[in-house]
């Protein structure tokens, strides 16, 4: 199942994009070369692509689903700006996606889908294979639905059965490509079609015919190999930051010594999260599928106030339904992680697409003065540890934690080394002791600000909570003002106390240059990418990804201090730019908004920062 040795040509990295229909497939088939590229040592991130409608129009490109992975041998940031080999499944794959492959990419096609009625669907003039529009690009046309029915022709399949294998025969193309081995995605199929075994060996025959058929074209000159990366000694795998943040969960809710609960709707790109928690009650994990927001939340609150870590997943949309009972739990001072996987908006907005759309919902989202701790995951890996120290803080501190990710966090995938739960940080909640004669719901510990957890049930610490404005330390209902003055300064001075309990901002790079490229949560990798090219370049340039948002590190105007310039890059108009502008106004900030629902491209990040080096 490997190339000839001679044709086999090092490499450090490569960018594969598939692309097909909404039914060819190509999520799956990406995810599959993931789990092999993580299976042959290489460091990689991944950026899924498809539709927000469920089954758009067949053979258009509004129906078009994308995968692209970038590998390597060194250390991978992210997904990948072009493409070196794209698959293209249909016309309309190949259209959609022609700006996102280099000049002299391989290009390989599904040939029997380039009929009159497809090319017309997906708004051709006149046909890519014979217009010299593919000039410079080395193109494999491929009868892949014709291969994939002659593979398995003796097989007791149907059609349509047939037809949706046709991505392993691309698949196989790529194998052989990059020299992959079969075994691991053959024990994919034995386990995910363990009770229709003509299916596992459609698609073990199918991958296999098309790896054969690769190698007997002898069309590629050269295949490639890339290195294993150099990674720390451990156990790996290949994770979505969906899954990482269902793990971080699970690991705090062991830490902690409280059972987790998570009460949530499904939303798109959340939902990953929920079904991840509802497989593990071994773990005593609770999940219910609320029948809306405002359930998810406010039962998570009530199992907050029985003693369970509580949690609540959601989007954008959702986290704007959300927002009275987050109010709710900062009043009652009760944890809880609201998780939000954030996605294009407004309104419904653009449910599979990524954007960092909710800061200022998540800083200033609420009636009232009702401050949350907030913080926002780097990346699909980072996830794990953001969703634990989320949860950490939300017990520890006694309030609610509102944890931003998005979608390319959530969808997109990255090597993960996979931690022992005894080697995390301790968890400690502040849990009242049994008939404790000085217990009184709001005395606070100085240090923290926080209020013991009285958990309902427990003998001698009867007391009740609501939405009411609360006397200091009895937590009588009060009105008045001269308290409500003082809660309200209380409940920002906790919060605001939790900067004594954070790391403080780190710089990639000098301490002092003439630009400081800022960025908070999933921008971090292709920021740093940028960055780390323009130093080897010789640029005076660094870098500082802000992870803790609510409140800020306390380090920020010292950090900030050493740089002739400021540029903040974010995927919106500029929500976290003005939140510096508000808290730290002794700076001049340039800042770079993108807001197409797709990644900054580091490319367009070194011209854009070299620009204001130049000026």
């Amino acid at each position: 199942m490997t190339a000839k040795k001679d044709k086999i040509v090092e490499i450090e990295e490569a960018v594969v994009r598939f692309a097909g229909d909404s039914g060819d497939g190509m999520q799956l088939t990406g995810s599959l070369f993931s789990d092999s590229t993580a299976f042959a040592g290489n460091d990689f991130a991944t950026f899924p692509d498809y539709p927000s409608e469920i089954r758009a129009p067949q053979g258009t490109v509004s129906g078009v689903s994308g995968f692209q992975i970038h590998f390597g041998h060194k250390n991978i940031h992210t997904t990948g700006d072009l493409a070196d080999v794209l698959v293209a499944m249909n016309p309309a794959s190949l259209k959609a996606n022609m700006r996102w492959v280099k000049k002299d990419a391989i290009i390989i096609l599904n040939n029997d889908e380039f009929t009159g009625k497809n090319l017309e669907k997906a708004g051709f003039d006149t046909n890519p294979l014979e217009d010299n529009s593919l000039t410079g690009h080395l193109v494999v046309q491929a009868p892949l639905s014709m291969l994939t029915k002659e593979a398995v022709k003796d097989l007791d399949l149907d059609n349509k059965s047939v037809l949706k294998s046709k991505n392993m025969f691309a698949l196989g193309i790529i194998y052989y490509l990059f020299n992959r081995d079969f075994t691991n995605t053959f024990t994919f199929f034995e386990n995910k079609f363990k009770k229709n075994p003509l299916v596992v060996e459609a698609n073990k025959r199918v991958l296999e015919a098309g790896y054969n058929y690769a190698e007997t074209l002898e069309v590629f000159s050269n295949t490639y190999r890339i290195e294993k990366a150099s990674l720390n000694k451990g156990h790996y795998r290949n994770v979505t930051g969906n899954l990482a943040t269902a793990w971080g969960l699970l690991a705090a809710s062991e830490r902690s010594g409280r059972k987790i609960y998570l009460g949530s709707y499904p939303i798109t790109p959340a939902t990953d999260i929920l079904q991840e928690l509802a497989k593990h009650k071994q773990f005593t994990c609770i999940t219910q599928q609320a029948e809306d927001e405002i359930a998810g939340v406010v039962s998570t609150i009530g199992a907050s106030f029985a003693g369970a870590m509580a949690v609540t997943t959601t989007s954008g949309p959702g986290l704007s339904l959300k927002s009275e009972a987050i109010g709710l739990a900062v009043m009652t001072e009760l944890p809880m992680v609201v998780v939000n996987v954030q996605r294009g908006g407004p309104s419904t907005g653009l449910p599979t697409k990524s954007e960092q759309s909710d800061l200022m919902q998540a800083l200033f989202g609420r009636n009232g003065e009702a401050p949350c701790i907030v913080m926002a995951a780097t990346g699909a890996a980072d996830a794990f540890y953001a969703a634990y120290e989320a949860a950490k803080l939300a017990m520890e501190h006694m309030t609610p934690v509102i944890l931003l990710t998005d979608g390319s966090i959530g969808n997109g995938s990255e090597v993960f080394r996979i931690p022992k739960v005894a080697d995390l940080p301790d968890i400690n909640p502040p849990i009242a002791k049994a008939d404790d004669p000085d217990y009184k719901p709001y005395k606070r510990d100085p240090k923290t600000l926080a209020r013991k957890w009285a958990i309902a049930g427990t003998p001698g610490l009867r007391h009740r909570l609501g939405g009411l404005e609360k006397e200091d330390v009895t937590g009588n209902v009060s009105h008045d003002p001269v308290n409500h003055q003082k809660m309200t300064d209380l409940r920002q001075a906790k919060v605001d106390m939790v900067v004594n309990y954070i790391p403080e901002l780190e710089v990639e790079g000098d301490a002092e240059s003439d630009l400081l490229v800022v960025g908070w949560g999933s921008t971090y990798g292709v920021l740093l990418t940028a960055v780390e090219e323009m130093r080897a370049e010789g640029k005076s340039i660094s870098m500082t990804q802000f992870k803790y948002i609510m409140p800020l590190p306390k380090n920020v105007h010292e950090v900030f201090s050493g740089f002739k310039k400021i540029i903040v890059c974010e995927n919106n108009m500029g929500q976290f730019v003005n939140y510096l502008r508000m808290t730290h106004p002794e700076f001049k900030y340039e800042q770079y908004n993108k807001v197409q629902g797709l990644p900054f491209m580091v490319s367009e990040l070194k011209t854009k920062f070299d620009t204001l080096l130049n000026e």
